[in-house]
């Protein structure tokens, strides 16, 4: 029996695989199309060179585009390992030519994977955590949608009434109704603090006088009509009603993620931690795959979240630690968000941060501190499946 890899790579509609034997030849080189009756007698072809030997699949890509090959491949019992498309870029200019083609990215993806045993190997991801994933994404994209609009909205808004937009917090739903409905400062002074008052308390707004009080006074310190304040006060009130149906949005994914997250065997495990709600958690279950099998110690989790520091060393230069460059982000910020949260509640984390300030630690140094040391015990806590207990820490005598 003799050992073989086969190289992928990856594309919407067809991929290319080679397949290299232990002496780095080739025995097979066939782009495919994406669809289930194509991969399928490429597995077939793949396994049948391998005449009952072990296969190797080494692919540049986890999820989207490959994912009916990936289903497939794990239906089979195929081994999969996943190289990086950046690692592939990078190895590239290693290998003889300076052309790219997808048959080239493909041997350099079979040879990497021939040569490395530090390659990850991709897990199919169970039903709630390929959901919590793709809600996850489908709310940060949400977000950074919202974040957008509501920029798009306070610069248009200052162009023609800068006094009213320093005067409203675009962030809150009751100034974005309002400019649903007024936008300049000829129509605030004709409907009138009274008016306006109880137009928004009709519409169950808390505070309505003092946002009415302030939304007038801004009117009175312009009297001035701008070039184009009708388009202007148009766009104004579009932008307002996008940012309002995209809160809606929000807070409807948000009661989606939160009801499968809950759904989990982990979630209890998870919130119990300070800091960690709902959101994060998902965020959390949604980055390291449901569960913590691809980590065998804390240290890969906390390499993996970007939370330890990189040696960065070079001759008679040692100690020299960075921030490093390839890590998780959407993890790194569930790491550090709940230790930023946890240092207000939990008076374990509290300590451990004001003696990282005493060591002459910055602010964001000491938050990182927090959050590695986080690391090592959410890690512990889902090994042994049981919930984070607060204990105060014991405050030394004199």
């Amino acid at each position: 029996m003799s050992r073989i890899w086969a190289g992928t790579d990856c594309g919407k509609t067809h991929h290319h695989c080679l397949v290299l034997n232990t002496e780095g030849n080739t025995l097979l080189s066939r782009r495919v199309t994406n669809d289930e009756p194509e991969l399928l007698k490429l597995i077939g072809d793949v396994l049948d060179l391998a005449d009952g030997g072990q296969v190797t699949w080494a692919l540049d890509m986890t999820g989207g585009e490959p994912g009916l090959l990936i289903t497939l491949l794990v239906n089979h019992g195929q081994e999969l390992v996943y190289i990086p498309g950046k690692a592939v870029n990078r190895a590239s200019d290693a290998y003889r030519g300076e052309g790219k083609t997808d048959a080239r990215d493909a041997l350099i993806i079979a040879d990497q994977a021939r040569m490395r045993r530090d390659l990850q190997p991709v897990r199919p991801g169970d039903e709630a955590t390929v959901e919590l994933e793709l809600l996850t994404g489908r709310r940060t994209d949400l977000v950074a949608e919202r974040t957008r609009t509501v920029n798009r909205l306070r610069s248009t808004l200052t162009g023609m009434f800068p006094a009213l937009e320093r005067a409203l917090d675009l962030t809150s739903s009751g100034p974005l109704v309002l400019l649903t409905s007024y936008q300049t400062p000829a129509g605030l002074r004709r409907v009138g603090v009274k008016r306006l008052t109880t137009w928004l308390r009709n519409r169950k707004f808390r505070s309505a006088e003092a946002l009415a009080v302030a939304a007038v006074e801004a009117a009175e310190r312009q009297h001035t009509a701008v070039v184009g304040e009708k388009a202007i006060a148009a766009m104004v009130r579009t932008l307002a009603k996008e940012v309002i149906v995209l809160n809606e949005k929000i807070s409807e994914t948000d009661k989606l993620i939160e009801n499968r997250f809950r759904e989990h065997e982990l979630a209890e495990v998870i919130t119990s931690m300070p800091g960690i709600g709902p959101l994060l958690g998902a965020e959390f279950l949604a980055a390291v795959g449901g569960d913590l099998t691809a980590f065998p110690t804390p240290d890969r989790l906390a390499a993996f979240a970007g939370v330890a520091p990189a040696p960065r060393d070079s001759g008679k230069t040692s100690g020299n630690l960075h921030r490093p460059q390839r890590y998780h982000r959407r993890l790194q910020r569930v790491f550090y968000t709940s230790a930023l949260i946890s240092i207000r509640y939990d008076p374990n984390s509290r300590a451990f941060y004001d003696r990282k300030k005493a060591e002459g630690k910055r602010h964001v140094q000491a938050v990182l501190a927090l959050a590695r040391r986080r690391v090592n015990v959410i890690w512990a806590l889902i090994r042994d499946r049981r919930c984070y207990q607060v204990t105060p820490p014991v405050t030394a005598t004199a």
